[in-house]
């Protein structure tokens, strides 16, 4: 999936608060980078840790804190 739609899907997800999914897009990727595995299907050396963490979200196996779960 391209990131531009990725983007848009994680975006809904965070209910289209930009700050929240920053947020939560950072604490993300820093965890990757302190050398936790993606729980998805791509290669770190590949794609930066900021993607990743967007794909997580977007693919709904991540959640974000102070979300409402509908």
């Amino acid at each position: 999936m391209r990131l531009e739609k990725t983007a848009a899907k994680a975006l809904k997800k965070a209910n289209f608060n930009r700050y929240l999914l920053s947020a939560a897009v950072s604490k993300r990727a820093n965890e990757l980078a302190a050398g936790a595995e993606p729980l998805v299907d791509m290669d770190p050396k590949k794609y930066k840790f900021s993607d990743i963490a967007i794909a997580e979200i977007a693919e709904g196996v991540v959640k974000i804190e102070g979300m409402e779960q509908s």
